[in-house]
């Protein structure tokens, strides 16, 4: 079998362990349109790939994703490189997202924590500062979940080791709640 084929592979059957979540995605999906709905915004995180995701979903939110719609406030905290140096500076890189979270975040806010291995200590710390202001925290994770998961109101965990597997599904679960998202609100 070649590579290709069996990357492929991989990635199906990776993918296809989504299909025992769809009742957990939806439910998140749905408290998402609930937040925006109701005037909030989404904050989202995340390192390297992770943070590439985050800054993939937040502009789905703001410009479009594939319905007309006006434009819904979310926030990737990866994209201020001069707010990210500062902090990491005087604060450190832990402190990267959570400092942007105590800055941002209000109550009602959604944080949307992504993290293959569900252990990245800046993520983490983030997840602590939005549930000290009464932030939901979604954990958008891979493995087992890790610590992160066991410090979220809400996650989703993809069950596998490899890392490009765990991010090929964090996108399409976030190209799915951007779905929805978008029903809920070209709807009427």
């Amino acid at each position: 079998m070649s590579v290709v084929s069996t990357l492929l592979d991989d990635h199906l059957q990776t993918a296809s362990t989504l299909r025992d979540q769809v009742t957990r995605i939806e439910a998140i999906g749905r408290l998402l349109v609930t937040c925006l709905h109701a005037g909030n915004k989404v904050l989202l995180c995340g390192n390297g790939g992770s943070a590439a995701d985050a800054q993939h979903i937040a502009p789905e939110l703001v410009c479009r994703f594939e319905s007309a719609r006006r434009g819904l406030p979310a926030i990737a905290l990866t994209t201020d490189s001069s707010g990210l140096t500062a902090i990491g500076n005087d604060f450190g890189f832990e402190r990267v997202f959570a400092r942007q979270v105590e800055a941002l975040g209000r109550p009602g806010d959604m944080l949307v924590a992504i993290s293959t291995s569900g252990n990245s200590p800046n993520v983490l710390a983030a997840v602590e500062a939005a549930r000290g202001l009464d932030v939901t925290c979604i954990g958008l994770l891979g493995g087992s979940g890790g610590v992160i998961r066991d410090r979220v109101q809400h996650s989703l965990v993809i069950a596998s080791n490899v890392t490009a597997r765990i991010q090929e599904c964090h996108i399409l679960v976030g190209h799915i709640w951007c779905a929805l998202i978008d029903a809920a609100f070209s709807a009427g």
